[in-house]
């Protein structure tokens, strides 16, 4: 009996804001047919201030509600903080597929030259023992320095609904790693966000020619095709759904933002 899901099931992006918009780009290049449902938790945002407590019951109980609401075929948590802190928890409350979102320390230690890696992500991430875990095991002999930095968050968002954010948040950030000692020989810089990478431009201008910025989004999509892999998808792409949890000082962007992203409708819930 065949037991594959159906072509038309999506795969389900969730994060705190749109940083998983970086995710969801690659993983359309691999599967430009797959339905999709691209989930932001804007009454949560910024999960970067918020206690692991709190995420470990948010995370779950909200994706419990959309993967009942949208029958996906996978859910993928493309927020590093939500899957440093909620992983466990979403896998063992949830009967699919699930991929985490982890900072890019084992190619940043392949990369480096100088012996020096930048870790940039939210406060909630840098601290985190999952990152402790993956400097011991693959950055044992390297310099990994870390800096916490909401205001890219605040930028990234700003950014992407075409208003104005300010410039020093990123010389601030990079700031962040370079004034700590050994802080000037890094030379590759992960960025341990998923929001991160959609100022991917503005960071590179200020850190210089001679650092690599990296993160780990082409391998979240090459990890969503190989689990996906000899599943039915449609024949033709289809617009995407992004939905939206109610927040009364944030509303949902609007549509002409998302649309690059393959986006062509917008719920909440």
């Amino acid at each position: 009996m065949d037991h594959s899901p159906e072509p038309d099931a999506p795969i389900l992006f969730f994060d705190s804001g749109l940083g998983g918009l970086s995710v969801l780009d690659p993983t359309r290049a691999l599967l430009p047919t797959a339905r999709f449902v691209y989930a932001a938790d804007y009454a949560g945002l910024p999960y970067g201030k918020k206690t692991n407590e709190e995420l470990a019951a948010r995370v779950p109980a909200l994706l419990g509600r959309l993967v009942e609401r949208y029958q996906p075929r996978l859910a993928v948590i493309a927020c590093n903080t939500a899957s440093t802190i909620a992983l466990p928890h979403v896998r063992a409350a949830l009967d699919l597929p699930i991929v985490g979102t982890v900072p890019a320390i084992k190619p940043a230690a392949e990369l480096t030259q100088t012996g020096a890696i930048g870790v940039l992500g939210t406060e909630a991430t840098v601290r985190q023992p999952y990152v402790d875990d993956l400097s011991a095991k693959f950055a044992s002999d390297k310099t990994v320095l870390r800096h916490g930095s909401p205001g890219l968050v605040t930028a990234a968002e700003a950014k992407l609904n075409g208003q104005p954010y300010d410039p020093a948040a990123i010389e601030r950030a990079i700031a962040g790693l370079r004034n700590q000692p050994g802080g000037d020989a890094i030379d590759v810089i992960v960025l341990a966000c998923t929001h991160f990478p959609l100022l991917a431009e503005e960071l590179q201008a200020v850190a210089g020619p001679g650092v690599r910025l990296i993160d780990g989004a082409a391998g979240i999509a090459r990890r969503i095709a190989y689990l996906t892999d000899g599943q039915r998808w449609p024949a033709d792409p289809a617009p995407g759904i992004a939905v939206f949890t109610r927040s009364d000082d944030r509303p949902p962007p609007p549509l002409a933002a998302l649309a690059p992203y393959g986006i062509g409708s917008i719920e909440t819930i």
